[in-house]
C-alpha cells in the first residue's frame, strides 16, 4: 500500500518518513558481567611419573554455598584432565566444546589424539579470542596431563594468560599453596 501525500506512511508496518526501521532481536549483544555460581580453588602439581589435580566440590551463589556437589574436573581425552575455577555456567559450555573437539578428532580415525600441551595452546587462543571480543569465559583453567613419558602442568586465565609450572593453584587455593 503506497500512498503519498504528506503524512502518509509509505510502507505499512515499516517507519514514518525521516524516522529509522526498528528491527526486532537486533540490540546489543548483552555480556556476562557477574558470574552466578562459581567455583574457586584448583590444585595441580606434578611429580616425576605423572601429575594430579583436585578440586573442591562446593559451587557458591555468590556467598551462598548453594551447590555443594558438582565436579570442575573432567577427563578431556585419555591422556589430558582439566579443572576450571570460575563460572559453573561457562565452565560447562567449554566442557560441551571440548567434548566434541575430541569427538570430532576421534572420528577423523587416524589414530591421532590431542596432547595436553596442544589442548593447553588451544585453550589458551579461545580464551583470548573471547577477551578481545569483550566477552570472556570467567574461568580460570588447570590442565594436566601424560603424554608420551612426560608430564605436563599448564595454566590459562580469562584474559589468555598461560604458563606451565610443577604446581598450579587458582581461586583462594593459589594464597595457601604458592
Amino acid at each position: 500500500m503506497m500512498m503519498n501525500g504528506s503524512g502518509l506512511n509509505m510502507f505499512p508496518g515499516g517507519p514514518a518518513p525521516g524516522e529509522l526501521h526498528s528491527f526486532p532481536g537486533m540490540g546489543p549483544h548483552r555480556h556476562t558481567l557477574n558470574p552466578m555460581v562459581t567455583g574457586t580453588s584448583v590444585l595441580g602439581v606434578k611429580f616425576d611419573g605423572g601429575v594430579i589435580i583436585a578440586a573442591d566440590m562446593l559451587g557458591s551463589y555468590g556467598s551462598l554455598a548453594r551447590f555443594r556437589n558438582i565436579s570442575r574436573i573432567m577427563k578431556v581425552n585419555a591422556c589430558t584432565m582439566l579443572g576450571a575455577s570460575g563460572d559453573y555456567a561457562d565452565y560447562q559450555y567449554l566442557k560441551q566444546v571440548l567434548e566434541q573437539m575430541v569427538i570430532d578428532e576421534e572420528l577423523v580415525g587416524d589414530g591421532h589424539n590431542y596432547s595436553p600441551k596442544a589442548i593447553h595452546s588451544w585453550l589458551t587462543r579461545v580464551m583470548y579470542n573471547r577477551r578481545c571480543k569483550m566477552n570472556p569465559l570467567w574461568n580460570t583453567v588447570v590442565m594436566a596431563g601424560f603424554y608420551n613419558g612426560e608430564s605436563f602442568l599448564g595454566y590459562v586465565d580469562k584474559l589468555g594468560v598461560a604458563y606451565e609450572a610443577p604446581s598450579i593453584a587458582t581461586g583462594f587455593g593459589a594464597y595457601l599453596a604458592q
